[in-house]
Parts: structure tokens; sequence; C-alpha cells
């Protein structure tokens, strides 16, 4: 299989549908930093990285935004002090879907 953080995200249509559970735990492999959530009947990736301060937070923050902008796929993402908490997940399916493991991958290896 190619790397996640090697690929580009591509178009979800709003009648794409969620991945499977089958694909998600194999992709879960590449990633295994990220969980899995649920929440609201939603299922999504969430990563908390920390960090020594708030200025290195929002730095961080503002390189995820770029590659979000970059790639035309955007997380949810929380800013405090010390830690920065990033969710992959699609909107226009309301599920996990091949995108949402390829940001996390980037976002890993930007990261790292």
């Amino acid at each position: 299989m190619t790397l996640l953080s090697s690929q580009q995200c591509i178009v979800c249509k709003k009648d794409s549908t969620p991945i499977k559970d089958t694909l998600i735990s194999k992709y879960l492999l590449d990633i295994p930093q990220w969980q899995l959530h649920h929440e609201d009947d939603i299922q999504f990736l969430q990563r908390v990285y920390k960090v020594s301060n708030f200025a290195s937070a929002i730095l961080l923050t503002n390189q995820i935004a770029e590659l979000a902008e970059e790639q035309g796929h955007h997380p949810a993402i929380l800013t405090e002090w010390g830690k920065v908490t990033v969710r992959w997940w699609t909107h226009t399916i309301g599920g996990l879907h091949l995108n949402d493991f390829i940001l996390a991958a980037k976002t890993e290896q930007l990261c790292t």
C-alpha cells in the first residue's frame, strides 16, 4: 500500500459513503498515534499534540491550517496553552473518508 502521507486528497461528493470499518482498521495501522472517536453518530480521527507554550501551539495550528488549505480539506482544531487537538472527518458525508487518513498522516509528518 502506498504511504498515506504521499497521497493527495480527492474531491469527496455528497453521495460518497463513509469508509468501512475494515478499511478504517487498515488505515489506522499507518497512523498509530491517531485515535478513532465517535460523537453524535459521527466517527472522526483525533490526535493531541503537546507543545511547550501557547506561541508554539499557534505556530503548529497555522502550519496545519496551511496544509488544510493546500489539500482543500479542513479539520477541527482546538488550540490551547501547551497543546493542539486536531480532528479530521469529512463533513459532507458525516464520517470518515480516505482524505481524513491522508491528512492525519500528513499532519503527523508535519509535526514530527
